[in-house]
């Protein structure tokens, strides 16, 4: 057990010892720190970026989290089918999550560029538009925009999650159902559902925890924009420290949504521990 202390203490423990240190002091991007206590705590309500990105991340999560798990329980069912293609469908749901998120990011941006952007082509073929459609316009415009790069990029890793689950279910227990009469949604909620609930559970705690962190399609693709519609916990933690230059207060911040996360992850597995042990 030692190495793996001495690993946690140097990659975790030392870095929260900083961080800490860091939110106690008044401590400008271009400047020395000097202490003061829990302004910087203090002065978080009247952060109105922050404030703002708090609703706005929230909203992102259930939108992120619904759309994902919604769409995934269709793509498993077209890849796990016994159909001629199945591996293909596999592969091809999966490949986008190889790319990384800024990449991906990049390449959506490049996309809906108002110029010359393929996505506005294609909207103006299918009849959608007869001119750019602005995909980065609106705040309502552009969380469209960021919740399909997500789902693009992201959705691959549930289905394969899901299809390991699937395929751990015995199919004896199906066979059986199927004897005794039992229906397509019986078998779904009594046999399915009961053997997927850890990975479920799982698949929740990233898919939250992810949304609730998210960082580089914003910055990439709206930098918080329009008018910080789009700002993030996370992004409005990076303006603090590096437009604000308050890295002082940036670290308050960043502990405020570490034990907010902790908490949050904290209450998903009492509650999901219970629910297996009910």
């Amino acid at each position: 057990m030692t190495p793996l202390a001495i690993v946690v203490a140097i990659l975790f423990l030392v870095p929260l010892g900083v961080l800490f240190f860091m939110s106690t002091q008044d401590w400008p991007l271009l400047g020395g720190p000097t202490p003061n206590g829990l302004d910087n705590y203090a002065a978080i309500p009247e952060n109105k970026v922050f404030v703002g990105a708090i609703l706005f991340t929230l909203i992102y999560t259930a939108l992120t989290t619904v759309l994902i798990f919604g769409i995934s329980f269709v793509l498993v069912a077209i890849s796990n089918a016994p159909r001629r293609g199945a591996k293909f469908y596999r592969t091809a749901f999966f490949l986008p999550y190889v790319v990384g998120t800024a990449s991906a990011s990049l390449i959506w941006l490049a996309a809906v560029n108002d110029r010359n952007g393929i996505a506005n082509v294609i909207f103006e073929l299918l009849g959608f538009s007869d001119g750019p459609w602005g995909f980065l316009s609106t705040p309502e415009q552009a969380l469209f925009t960021t919740l399909t790069l997500v789902i693009w990029k992201f959705i691959g890793f549930q289905v394969i999650v899901l299809l390991v689950g699937l395929q751990a279910v015995p199919a004896e227990l199906y066979e059986a159902a199927r004897m005794d009469g039992a229906r397509t949604w019986q078998r779904l909620r009594y046999i399915t559902l009961p053997y997927l609930r850890p990975t479920l559970a799982l698949l929740l705690v990233l898919s939250i925890t992810g949304s609730l962190l998210a960082f580089d399609q914003f910055q990439v693709l709206t930098h918080g924009g329009p008018d910080n519609s789009t700002v993030t916990l996370v992004l409005a933690i990076y303006k603090t420290a590096f437009s604000k230059f308050d890295l002082g207060e940036a670290a308050a911040l960043s502990i405020v949504l570490l034990v907010a996360l902790v908490l949050l992850n904290a209450a998903q597995l009492f509650f999901l521990r219970k629910k297996d042990t009910a």
